[in-house]
């Protein structure tokens, strides 16, 4: 039964997988800064939260990715990351 389970799991997760779209980042100013922040999640969180996060939102988020979680984002580059995520998928936008 446990095999059975698990084989229906990974059938789930590999059917999810197939469905999931590739994001491609807007170019502007600070894309490739923000790069970096793939090297964790993929481009789909950024639209997920997008339209609740505004700049102050955006350098919260990306200094706790750093602080928290380990991202191997450099800290000159939070301001840079943040003003290009709000200009770009902030929630004026």
């Amino acid at each position: 039964m446990r095999i059975f389970a698990g084989l229906a799991l990974a059938a789930l997760a590999l059917a999810a997988a197939a469905q999931e779209s590739t994001v491609v980042l807007k170019d502007a100013p600070g894309r490739d800064k923000v790069n970096a922040c793939l090297a964790c999640h993929s481009a789909d969180y950024i639209l997920m939260n997008s339209r609740f996060m505004d700049k102050a939102a955006w350098t919260a988020s990306v200094n706790k990715m750093i602080n928290a979680f380990g991202a191997p984002i450099d800290k000159a580059d939070v301001d840079t990351i943040a003003a290009y995520l709000a200009q770009n998928y902030g929630v004026t936008n």
